[in-house]
């Protein structure tokens, strides 16, 4: 087993002058990097440093690809998921050593860089400051844990770039990321003499076919005359060029994909295309730490060479540059999460403004009151902050002419903006604008506006990605307001049918919480009441209607005043419930409801207790022990009319706690209910509850409902202590 190297001590650079200090924290900083890649025996890698405000991370340098491959990152949120993300937020490695397991937990990802390889990502860290994110590439290797000297190695990399990090904002010079990524040239191979290039470039011409070599970046550095003749160029012609960009024919993207491809994953890729005027070549790729050797052949359609797997054909596609069509496919992916309006708005935002380098943007909706323009969202720098905030008008002439037009409009420079609209306000600091028409169905529904720091170009290729995008986020913000519409209604009707506030009782401290689920409307049939019977007697009531949606909301607003105005009459618990068991079942909604019923006489001290169906409460006692209560059983309300509801009771001590809730609370995939029920009362016992609030209880449980496990149902939880004035 290989020892550890010795990365050595960062260099103090304190004393030099400020740019030559800075560039040379910056050289080691690259330097570690390439020794990081070497030692773990990755072929790629990657630092993202945390911008200054904290918030971000951004890509600062790459080595074995180029940065342009990773462009859907140059700016990542620091609570985006994605694994540089992920591994900085939870201080962990993040290792990701198959295509399916990338696409089950990153499927963002796994859409932007559509390769096969396998994945490290780590975070960078400097005693309690975490300084960014070291990410690493291998061909993909399908183990359990990273290649090689594992997880050590990989940390002890990131120890040392942390140190060094840590080293330069110690002498003054913090080590910030660069206005664009850099990309690292690849260590020099050794000089031939003329006789050997001579020799190698004849080796090359007698092999059949052609040959040619490529660099990471994709620029041709050596071509074969008949590599040139069969791909319809010329030597002088192609080298120093990119094949995509130097042959009209591979305009199709099977060319910069595949070639991409062996470079992520450093594996023989290969692919045939048809060169004019119907010529079918083949292409076999061959990576390594410098560049891409090909091999090219005359193959009939659908043909493969020996040296390939057989089974692979030509992709066909657009020719649309691979790296900005998979940038539409990744804000695609990350807008299918959104679910309401504030969503969109935080991911647009979080995707655009580093991707394409803007300064502001800004997205504005018809509002369906006054049919006004208004801001739903401004992010990045404000120029007008007393003016553009959420809600405002939206007032621009551009937009308005945008909107009307129905089409893009793109201003590369302050004078091109004044020349169409002499009104528009200008601001000092901007100098460039893209307004996107938001349509959906052939409707405009808004508006989504792009300004930058600097005349742009434009060219066609990021008009057309701009489009498109825009044509995603109109789907997305009109998803995400009938959403958000829907929400509204469904938060309004649960709260007309749960009560307003709890009484205020001589001798108890109550507390209550609702939570809906995490699927479906907000809204569910779970329901809580404490009625006042008299001035020592009260009814603490929890039920669960079958389902968590706008049927089982209804039927919990018809049978919890049912439940009350029986407990208000000083119905006994056995009493109570066969009541509304009878109702219940003469209704026939085609749903069952659990219920407990406590009824709790503080003059005698005594609690009765009657069930249907319903999880049993939890007691704890003044001692601190706490028990899951043995509730004689009883069916559930809406099945039999003739059904009886035993009852129990127990004494009330100054001190003593119940909760009530139900199984949305404790329910776990994968867990016994009764373990589930035991984890509650462990809770319960290691929270104090004879020293805390109600309040801050119910609070403190269900956060740790919301953080243990994803929860599928809707939770009611109802606690009562039992205080000294009795």
């Amino acid at each position: 087993m290989r020892a550890t190297p010795d990365y050595g001590a960062a260099q103090p650079y304190g004393s030099a002058p400020s740019d030559a200090a800075g560039s040379a924290w910056r050289a080691e900083l690259d330097r570690l990097l390439d020794l990081a890649v070497r030692d773990v025996g990755a072929h790629a890698g990657a630092v993202f440093l945390v911008a200054p405000e904290g918030r971000a991370l951004r890509l600062e340098v790459t080595t074995g690809m180029p940065a342009e491959y990773l462009a859907p990152w140059f700016g990542v949120g620091l609570s985006t998921h994605v694994p540089v993300a992920d591994a900085v937020r939870e201080r962990r490695l993040v290792w990701l050593g198959k295509p399916q397991e990338l696409a089950c937990r990153y499927p963002r990802t796994a859409i932007a860089m559509p390769y096969r390889f396998a994945v490290a990502a780590a975070p960078i860290l400097a005693g309690s400051t975490a300084w960014g994110a070291l990410l690493l590439f291998w061909p993909c290797c399908d183990v359990a844990e990273p290649v090689g000297a594992g997880r050590e190695r990989i940390r002890a990399a990131c120890r040392s770039i942390g140190r060094c990090l840590q080293d330069a904002a110690d002498t003054g010079r913090p080590v910030t990321p660069t206005a664009a990524p850099r990309t690292l040239s690849p260590s020099p191979t050794p000089d031939l003499e003329p006789s050997e290039a001579l020799a190698a470039a004849q080796f090359a011409a007698r092999l059949p076919g052609g040959s040619c070599t490529l660099d990471l970046d994709g620029r041709f550095t050596y071509v074969s005359v008949a590599a040139a003749d069969l791909m319809g160029g010329s030597v002088p012609a192609l080298l120093g060029r990119r094949p995509w960009q130097a042959l009209s024919w591979s305009t199709d993207p099977a060319f910069e994909d595949r070639f991409r491809a062996a470079v992520v994953s450093r594996m023989p890729e290969f692919f045939t295309a048809v060169v004019p005027p119907g010529r079918w070549l083949a292409f076999e790729l061959y990576p390594d730490a410098s560049g891409v050797s090909v091999r090219i052949s005359p193959t009939r359609p659908g043909g493969t060479p020996k040296t390939v797997p057989a089974g692979t054909v030509a992709p066909r596609g657009r020719p649309i540059a691979l790296g900005e069509l998979y940038q539409v496919l990744h804000v695609a992916a990350a807008l299918s999460e959104a679910v309401g309006v504030g969503d969109v708005v935080d991911i647009v935002a979080e995707e655009m403004l580093p991707t394409f380098r803007a300064q502001t943007l800004a997205l504005a909706l018809f509002a369906s009151e006054d049919g006004a323009l208004r801001l739903i969202g401004c992010r990045g720098h404000n120029p007008r902050p007393a003016e553009i905030v959420k809600g405002a008008r939206f007032v621009s002439p551009a937009a308005v002419g945008t909107l009307a037009d129905g089409a893009p409009s793109f201003f590369p420079t302050v004078e091109e903006l004044l020349r169409a609209y002499p009104n528009a306000l200008r601001h000092d600091e901007l100098h460039a604008w893209a307004y996107l028409p938001l349509i959906v169905s052939g409707r405009p529904i808004g508006v989504c506006a792009l300004a930058f720091d600097r005349p742009q170009s434009f060219p066609d290729n990021q008009r057309t990605v701009l489009t498109a995008l825009a044509g995603l986020i109109a789907q997305a913000l009109e998803r995400a307001r009938l959403y958000d519409t829907n929400k509204e209604l469904a938060q309004t009707l649960q709260a007309a049918m749960l009560p307003d506030s709890l009484p205020d009782l001589p001798g108890l401290d109550v507390a209550a919480r609702y939570l809906p689920s995490v699927h479906g409307m907000d809204i569910g049939g779970d329901f809580y009441d404490l009625v006042r019977v008299d001035d020592t007697t009260a009814a603490a009531v929890i039920g669960d209607v079958q389902g968590h949606n706008v049927t089982a909301a209804g039927l919990m607003g018809r049978i919890r005043p049912a439940i009350r105005s029986h407990a208000a009459a000083g119905a006994t618990p056995a009493q109570a419930l066969a009541q509304a068991n009878r109702q219940l079942v003469d209704l026939d909604p085609g749903r069952f409801v659990s219920c407990l019923y406590i009824r709790l006489d503080l003059a005698r001290r005594r609690a009765v207790l009657a069930t249907a169906g319903h999880p049993p409460p939890v007691l704890c006692h003044p001692s601190g022990h706490t028990e899951v209560l043995d509730v004689p059983p009883g069916l559930l309300l809406g099945i039999d009319p003739d059904a009886d509801y035993p009852s129990m009771e127990i004494p009330i001590e100054p001190g003593m706690v119940l909760a009530l809730y139900t199984d949305g609370l404790v329910e776990t995939p994968g867990v016994d209910l009764d373990e589930a029920m035991a984890g509650l009362a462990d809770r319960l016992t290691g929270a104090r509850p004879r020293s805390r609030s109600m309040d801050r209880l119910a609070t403190d449980l269900i956060d740790h409902a919301r953080q243990t496990a994803p929860r599928t149902d809707d939770i009611a939880l109802l606690l009562i202590r039992f205080v000294c004035a009795l």
